[in-house]
């Protein structure tokens, strides 16, 4: 254990969470999402797990050491429901209040088609396949900056 980590937050994620730079992406998948396939391909090429965990949780979590990029609109994405992309299922309002509950505002998620999103995840930095079983439990998060202290 470490004082003031999250103790949902492993090593191995850690170890990616501080090695990701500003912009890299981080994918965070339900237990249906074909993570170790996707994940093969991305810059640190191996599955990360948070199992047992709801992507809520998982995300709670990552954001309470990861900034989101403030410089883009793509700061974080939610993959898109077939044939209804605007529906936002639980599972999705419950990120975004984790989202904005870290940011201390209001920060809407983009969404991203589902194919896109398959896409987009292969050139992520790392995939977190999390304990979710709840479907369209899918998103993608874009690491931001610390700023200096002054």
């Amino acid at each position: 254990m470490l004082k003031g980590l999250d103790n949902r937050l492993n090593a191995e994620v850690l170890f990616a969470l501080r090695a990701m730079g500003h912009g890299d992406v981080l994918v965070v998948a339900d237990t249906n999402f074909p993570s170790d396939q996707v994940a093969r391909s991305t810059v640190l090429g191996e599955l990360l797990r948070m199992d047992n965990l709801t992507a809520a949780e998982a995300a709670e979590a990552i954001l309470s050491v990861m900034p989101l990029d403030t410089f883009v609109d793509d700061f974080a994405g939610r993959m898109e429901i077939v044939d209804n992309p605007d529906e936002i299922p639980p599972v999705q309002a419950e990120v975004q209040e984790v989202i904005d509950t870290a940011e201390g505002r209001e920060r809407p998620m983009v969404s991203i088609e589902r194919f896109d999103f398959y896409d987009l995840a292969r050139e992520a930095y790392a995939v977190i396949q999390t304990g979710e079983r709840r479907f369209y439990g899918c998103f993608m998060f874009r690491k931001g900056v610390i700023p200096p202290e002054e």
